[in-house]
Parts: C-alpha cells; structure tokens; sequence
C-alpha cells in the first residue's frame, strides 16, 4: 500500500530523481534535449525553495519514493505542481491518491480555485487530471515558435480553431 506524506529532508536525491525523469519525459515528447537545462534535478531544489517543504508531498512503497506532489498557494489560488509517479509504478492509483492529497491540503488552506498546468503534448497527463476533477477550462497559452527549432505536430482544436502542440 502506497503511504502519502510530507517531504522531508531525506528525500531530496529521490525527489531530484523524479524531477529528471519527469524533464526527460518532456524531452523526449518534444525531441527537444535543452528542456530542463544541464542540471534538471536542480529545478527541483529551486522548486522546493519556492514553495516550501511543507508544500510538498511524497509517495512511499516499500520503502521508496515513487511519486512526489507539490502546492503552490497563490492567496486563494492555487496550482498542482508537479506531479510525477515514476515510469515503472504508474497506472497504479499513486497519482491519484497524491493528487488527492493536494486538493485536500489545498482546500483546508481556503482555496477558492485549484488549476494545474500540463505541457499541450502530454496528452495522459491532460487525460489524467481531466479523470481527477479539473474539469473547468480556465486559461489558454498560445506560442508563435519565432525560431524555427522546433518541430510541432498537429494538436487539438479549440473554439473551432486547430492548434499545433
């Protein structure tokens, strides 16, 4: 059984580690190897110096951390990030529960709206919160890629506009 709790000191490296597989999976849904920088896991200590360890939550089974969650708090705001399960443990239910644990904390701090923010290409990460509540479309971010870099595929259509992701 999965055991959801708070972050604490000892589980940085592991928490690093997840936060590298997740910038390597944007890496490779984009083909993109800049995403994240030389030092990805070093987004996560960024990350946790932003929001503070008690806004973090991790998943433990069998005595390793396999998913991990954050909150940041916005006055009566709030954004899921990030969620990350690694590859081996997912479709097991461990998003789900830390997911869960982040709408309950954030509803105990007053939240009036809690979004999330998945990047256009994830489409199972799109599907997974969808399947957790976050049903209400709020904002919408368009890019004009100015550079040429990168290659972009056809993508979703919205307000009877296609849209390239």
């Amino acid at each position: 059984m999965v055991l959801i709790r708070c972050y604490e000191a000892a589980d940085r490296e592991a928490c690093r580690d997840l936060w590298v597989e997740l910038t390597l999976h944007h890496r490779r849904i984009y083909g993109v190897d800049t995403i994240g920088g030389e030092d990805p896991g070093s987004q996560f200590d960024e990350h946790l110096m932003a929001v503070g360890p008690e806004r973090v939550w991790v998943a433990e089974l069998e005595g390793a951390i396999v998913g991990l969650a954050g909150l940041i708090i916005d006055g009566t705001s709030g954004e899921v990030e990030p969620v990350v399960v690694t590859e081996l443990r997912r479709g097991a239910g461990i998003g789900r529960a830390l997911v869960s644990k982040v709408v309950d904390e954030a509803a105990s701090l007053g939240v009036r709206l809690l979004s999330v923010r998945p990047v256009g290409r994830n489409t199972s990460a799109i599907q997974f919160f969808r399947d957790a509540g976050f049903d209400v479309l709020g904002h919408i971010e368009t890019f004009m890629d100015l550079s040429g870099e990168r290659e972009w595929v056809p993508g979703e259509t919205i307000a009877d506009r296609d849209f390239k992701m």
